[in-house]
């Protein structure tokens, strides 16, 4: 006979596991942006790197997934298009209003300063691939399309949002993007929860990678990495002001989420009756 009962995965001990799995690949691949980068560049080498030692864990862990449970495929439909803006507006205000105020009180070292500030210096082609598409794929088939979604067969909402947000932040492998993983995490998680929809979660992720990205055009890298973000807003005021600001945007924007999220799961429960 077989066991009817359908296999769950991963468990929290499977997705430190599996977090472990990507942690590892990032490490024992980075010869290869090493060895490429005199030969082709270094923001090709960088994509390169990335797309293998995130491309590879991912599929390692999404063929486990599919030995132990038989799944193979993600919801990529957004049944609600009206929720899009809404996503996209308060991942930015996330961004100026939570994040950048809780990492700007980390202490950084000369020596990370100027490794972000070489980063945060390619504005490419090849590292808009990498931040706004590689990146959010990649890394939203992991940690929502297969982590939370095996997690909240097992466990609360509350529990399967913090762990996979958690452990999203921990493979960025410092504390100021680990920041801005978890707290991206948990709006992602929670959005993923409420829809189903791995390509809201895809979305969340890029829109915040996006403004990252366009932030190195208008923005001094030198000057954003060394005054304080007193400084970088014009005056504590200034700062105040784009901090409530934020999370005014953010409040409202959570408010019609989980307001369409309701009208959603009625429509649902009524057409299922």
């Amino acid at each position: 006979m077989t066991d009817p009962t359908p296999k769950h995965y991963p468990s929290i001990a499977q997705s430190f596991g599996a977090s472990g799995i990507v942690i590892l690949g990032m490490l024992m691949l980075s010869p290869v942006m090493i060895t490429l980068n005199n030969s082709i560049g270094k923001e090709a080498s960088m994509l390169i790197y990335y797309v293998l030692a995130i491309g590879i864990p991912c599929w390692i862990v999404f063929q486990i997934r599919k030995s132990e449970t038989g799944q193979a495929s993600f919801k990529l439909k957004i049944e609600n298009k009206r929720i899009i803006p809404f996503i996209i507006l308060g991942t930015i205000a996330l961004l100026w209003g939570v994040i950048s105020p809780l990492a700007s009180t980390i202490p950084m070292s000369d020596e990370i300063k100027k490794a972000f500030m070489d980063f945060g210096g390619k504005t490419g082609l090849y590292s808009f691939v990498l931040m706004v598409i590689a990146a959010p794929v990649l890394e939203e088939i992991l940690f929502r399309g297969i982590l939370l979604d095996g997690l909240l067969k097992r466990y609360s909402p509350l529990k399967s949002i913090l762990v996979s947000s958690f452990l999203f932040g921990i493979v960025h492998l410092n504390p100021w993007q680990f920041v801005a993983g978890f707290v991206i995490g948990i709006f992602a998680g929670w959005v993923y929860y409420r829809t189903s929809s791995l390509l809201a979660a895809i979305i969340i992720h890029a829109s915040a990678n996006l403004n990252g990205f366009l932030a190195r055009f208008f923005m001094d890298a030198d000057a954003a990495m060394n005054d304080s973000l007193v400084e970088t807003w014009g005056g504590t005021g200034q700062l105040i002001l784009a901090i409530v600001g934020s999370l005014v945007v953010i409040a409202v924007c959570i408010y019609y989420l989980d307001k369409e999220f309701k009208k959603r799961k009625i429509k649902v429960v009524i057409d299922q009756t």
